[in-house]
Protein backbone atom coordinates (compact mmCIF):
# COMPACT_ATOMS: atom_id res chain seq x y z
CA UNK A 1 0.00 0.00 0.00
CA UNK A 2 1.31 3.45 -0.78
CA UNK A 3 0.75 6.35 1.60
CA UNK A 4 -1.95 7.81 -0.66
CA UNK A 5 -4.12 4.76 0.13
CA UNK A 6 -4.38 5.81 3.77
CA UNK A 7 -6.51 8.53 5.33
CA UNK A 8 -6.04 9.19 9.03
CA UNK A 9 -8.83 11.13 10.74
CA UNK A 10 -7.78 12.71 14.00
CA UNK A 11 -10.40 13.19 16.69
CA UNK A 12 -9.37 15.73 19.29
CA UNK A 13 -10.68 16.56 22.72
CA UNK A 14 -12.06 20.11 22.68
CA UNK A 15 -14.21 20.59 25.81
CA UNK A 16 -14.84 24.20 24.78
CA UNK A 17 -17.18 22.91 22.08
CA UNK A 18 -19.40 21.31 24.75
CA UNK A 19 -19.68 17.99 22.89
CA UNK A 20 -22.74 15.79 23.26
CA UNK A 21 -20.77 12.63 22.54
CA UNK A 22 -17.82 11.32 24.53
CA UNK A 23 -14.50 10.92 22.76
CA UNK A 24 -15.09 7.18 22.56
CA UNK A 25 -18.54 7.70 21.00
CA UNK A 26 -17.17 10.22 18.50
CA UNK A 27 -14.44 7.82 17.41
CA UNK A 28 -16.92 4.94 17.16
CA UNK A 29 -19.35 7.05 15.11
CA UNK A 30 -16.62 8.31 12.80
CA UNK A 31 -15.41 4.77 12.17
CA UNK A 32 -18.93 3.51 11.48
CA UNK A 33 -19.83 6.44 9.21
CA UNK A 34 -16.59 6.22 7.18
CA UNK A 35 -16.59 2.43 6.78
CA UNK A 36 -18.84 2.50 3.68
CA UNK A 37 -16.53 5.09 2.08
CA UNK A 38 -13.50 2.89 2.74
CA UNK A 39 -15.27 -0.14 1.29
CA UNK A 40 -16.43 1.77 -1.79
CA UNK A 41 -13.07 3.42 -2.54
CA UNK A 42 -10.55 0.88 -1.26
CA UNK A 43 -8.89 3.58 0.84
CA UNK A 44 -7.84 2.54 4.32
CA UNK A 45 -9.39 4.96 6.80
CA UNK A 46 -8.07 5.07 10.35
CA UNK A 47 -9.76 7.11 13.06
CA UNK A 48 -7.47 8.02 15.94
CA UNK A 49 -7.67 10.06 19.09
CA UNK A 50 -5.06 12.74 19.57
CA UNK A 51 -4.29 14.93 22.54
CA UNK A 52 -1.34 16.89 21.17
CA UNK A 53 -0.74 19.67 18.71
CA UNK A 54 -2.18 18.87 15.29
CA UNK A 55 1.21 19.16 13.65
CA UNK A 56 2.67 16.71 16.18
CA UNK A 57 -0.16 14.28 15.45
CA UNK A 58 0.48 14.64 11.71
CA UNK A 59 4.16 13.86 12.28
CA UNK A 60 3.27 10.87 14.46
CA UNK A 61 1.13 9.29 11.72
CA UNK A 62 3.60 10.17 8.97
CA UNK A 63 1.31 12.67 7.26
CA UNK A 64 2.68 15.21 4.81
CA UNK A 65 -0.65 16.95 4.38
CA UNK A 66 -3.34 18.17 6.77
CA UNK A 67 -6.80 18.59 5.22
CA UNK A 68 -9.09 21.14 6.86
CA UNK A 69 -12.66 22.07 5.98
CA UNK A 70 -13.93 25.61 5.58
CA UNK A 71 -17.54 26.76 5.71
CA UNK A 72 -17.46 30.54 5.88
CA UNK A 73 -14.95 33.39 5.79
CA UNK A 74 -14.53 33.47 9.55
CA UNK A 75 -13.34 29.84 9.40
CA UNK A 76 -10.63 30.96 7.00
CA UNK A 77 -9.36 33.64 9.38
CA UNK A 78 -8.86 31.11 12.17
CA UNK A 79 -7.49 28.38 9.90
CA UNK A 80 -5.06 30.81 8.25
CA UNK A 81 -3.53 31.62 11.64
CA UNK A 82 -3.33 27.95 12.60
CA UNK A 83 -1.70 27.07 9.28
CA UNK A 84 0.94 29.74 9.81
CA UNK A 85 1.75 28.38 13.25
CA UNK A 86 1.83 24.79 12.00
CA UNK A 87 4.23 25.86 9.25
CA UNK A 88 6.56 27.40 11.84
CA UNK A 89 6.42 24.17 13.84
CA UNK A 90 7.00 21.94 10.80
CA UNK A 91 7.45 23.48 7.35
CA UNK A 92 7.39 19.99 5.80
CA UNK A 93 3.68 19.51 6.51
CA UNK A 94 1.31 21.24 4.10
CA UNK A 95 -2.26 22.29 4.85
CA UNK A 96 -4.98 21.99 2.22
CA UNK A 97 -8.40 23.57 2.59
CA UNK A 98 -11.63 22.15 1.22
CA UNK A 99 -14.65 24.42 0.95
CA UNK A 100 -17.98 23.01 2.07
CA UNK A 101 -20.63 22.83 -0.61
CA UNK A 102 -23.16 25.62 -0.56
CA UNK A 103 -25.81 23.35 0.95
CA UNK A 104 -23.55 22.55 3.93
CA UNK A 105 -21.94 25.92 4.64
CA UNK A 106 -24.46 26.90 7.32
CA UNK A 107 -24.06 23.69 9.34
CA UNK A 108 -22.17 23.93 12.62
CA UNK A 109 -22.10 21.48 15.49
CA UNK A 110 -23.51 24.03 17.93
CA UNK A 111 -26.42 24.86 15.62
CA UNK A 112 -27.22 21.19 14.99
CA UNK A 113 -27.15 20.45 18.73
CA UNK A 114 -29.46 23.37 19.50
CA UNK A 115 -31.98 22.49 16.80
CA UNK A 116 -31.96 18.82 17.88
CA UNK A 117 -32.48 19.75 21.55
CA UNK A 118 -35.65 21.63 20.59
CA UNK A 119 -36.96 18.78 18.45
CA UNK A 120 -36.11 20.26 15.05
CA UNK A 121 -35.30 18.09 12.05
CA UNK A 122 -31.54 17.78 11.57
CA UNK A 123 -31.72 14.68 9.37
CA UNK A 124 -30.14 16.50 6.42
CA UNK A 125 -27.26 17.73 8.58
CA UNK A 126 -25.77 14.52 9.98
CA UNK A 127 -25.32 10.94 8.76
CA UNK A 128 -27.94 8.30 9.76
CA UNK A 129 -26.19 6.56 12.66
CA UNK A 130 -25.06 9.87 14.11
CA UNK A 131 -28.62 11.17 13.82
CA UNK A 132 -29.96 8.16 15.70
CA UNK A 133 -27.43 8.65 18.51
CA UNK A 134 -27.96 12.41 18.57
CA UNK A 135 -31.71 12.02 18.96
CA UNK A 136 -31.19 9.50 21.76
CA UNK A 137 -28.90 11.93 23.59
CA UNK A 138 -31.17 14.92 23.18
CA UNK A 139 -34.28 12.97 24.22
CA UNK A 140 -32.66 12.00 27.51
Amino acid sequence: MCSSDLLVIGVANNPGKNPIFSLEERIELMRAETEPIAERTGIVIEVRLFRALLVDFAREVGAGVIVRGLRVGSDFDYEFQMTGMNYRLDPGIETVFLMASERHQFISSSLVKEVARFGGDVSTCVPPLTLKRLLAHTAA
